[in-house]
């Protein structure tokens, strides 16, 4: 199923990124992320990432990206520069989970 925003269809892909954050690391993981933002709004078919900080002790953070389309996240993913890119997050997380979602409704705002 596809997205129809505008009136046109779309296929847009929502990558949901959830990092539990290494204690007392977490300016260290902030500033990775920054480095990472920064490249990757440049790269062709990236829309848009949002930082979830969390809002209890938890230390369980989430990176959202929405990309173009699935083929565009997967490109930037399987390119060479992807695991370079990621490698300095590594030492400020202990788990990580990633999920994909195709999105297939979308609310933005009320409409009067």
């Amino acid at each position: 199923m596809r997205t129809v925003q505008n009136g046109q269809a779309t296929d847009k892909l929502s990558v949901v990124y959830s990092v539990h954050v290494v204690e007392g690391g977490e300016q260290g993981f902030l500033d990775a992320y920054e480095r990472i933002r920064r490249s990757v709004a440049s790269v062709p078919g990236h829309l848009i990432d949002r930082l979830g900080e969390p809002i209890d002790d938890s230390r369980q953070w989430v990176i959202t990206s929405e990309w173009e389309t699935p083929e565009h996240f997967f490109a930037w993913q399987q390119g060479d520069d992807h695991r370079a890119l990621l490698e300095p997050l590594r030492r400020w997380v202990d788990q990580t989970q990633s999920l994909r979602f195709r999105i297939i409704q979308e609310t933005v705002g009320a409409r009067t």
